[in-house]
């Protein structure tokens, strides 16, 4: 497996979240999370790529024990992390965002980026825009490229359709298939949109109180008795 998740704990200060979630990634799996607001979804990304020190469990990667490892050296070992709300550089330009994610990239920074726009090519005509100049798409397509430049195995994903025109909500879904072909990329996936979950998932983990409940087909996610179970989520 490349990510392992055994009795996973955390939380802000006293205030615990997870409550022992345990789950597993195979290499080349796309795996969505889903759950009501508060259940502890983001709080589990922020976990595993160390911005939250976990209380209690073990978080494996590739084989290796990462539980205390620092965000950085997660990210080295090759954890992408694309946060809730996108947080791209602003007043830097377009390719300025790629070079900051590129210093994490094993190869040549020109090169590293060429690659990656190749999937990416809505963002070429936008390279000396500032980042908060694009719209909330091409800011999120732009929040994507970067990660993709320090080269990840994994991609831990946060609500990436928050705020986006249906079109690039339709070429996220073509873009991150045609990596998975690619790059043989690995996805944990954290989305409220039940048909964006649907089209990209393998399989769909279900959070509640900060535990995985159940397990479930991504077909299920179209569901009525299951949408009524998550009642808020966007269909």
């Amino acid at each position: 497996m490349m990510l392992t998740v055994d009795s996973l704990h955390a939380g802000y200060g006293r205030i615990p979240i997870l409550a022992g979630v345990s789950f597993a990634v195979a290499e080349g799996e796309f795996v969505g999370i889903l759950g009501h607001n508060g259940m502890g979804k983001t709080t589990l990304l922020k976990t595993l790529i160390g911005h939250l020190p976990a209380t209690g469990g073990s978080i494996g990667f590739e084989g290796r024990d990462i539980t205390r490892l620092p965000p950085a050296l997660r990210a080295r070992a090759g954890i992408g992390y694309v946060p809730q709300g996108r947080e791209i550089f602003p007043n830097l330009s377009v390719r300025d965002n790629l070079r900051m994610g590129a210093l994490l990239g094993r190869g040549p920074e020109a090169a590293t980026i060429a690659q990656v726009l190749e999937s990416f090519p809505r963002l070429v005509r936008l390279l000396d825009r500032p980042g908060g100049a694009l719209s909330g798409g091409e800011q999120q397509l732009l929040a994507l490229a970067r990660c993709l430049c320090g080269d990840p195995r994994l991609i831990l994903l946060d609500e990436p359709t928050e705020g986006i025109q249906p079109s690039i909500i339709e070429e996220i879904i073509a873009t991150l298939h045609a990596l998975r072909a690619k790059r043989n990329l690995t996805l944990v996936l954290v989305e409220q949109n039940l048909n964006f979950i649907a089209a990209l998932s393998q399989r769909v983990l279900i959070i509640q109180k900060g535990q995985i409940t159940q397990e479930v087909a991504p077909e299920a996610v179209g569901d009525p008795a299951l949408i009524a179970e998550f009642v808020g989520m966007a269909a």
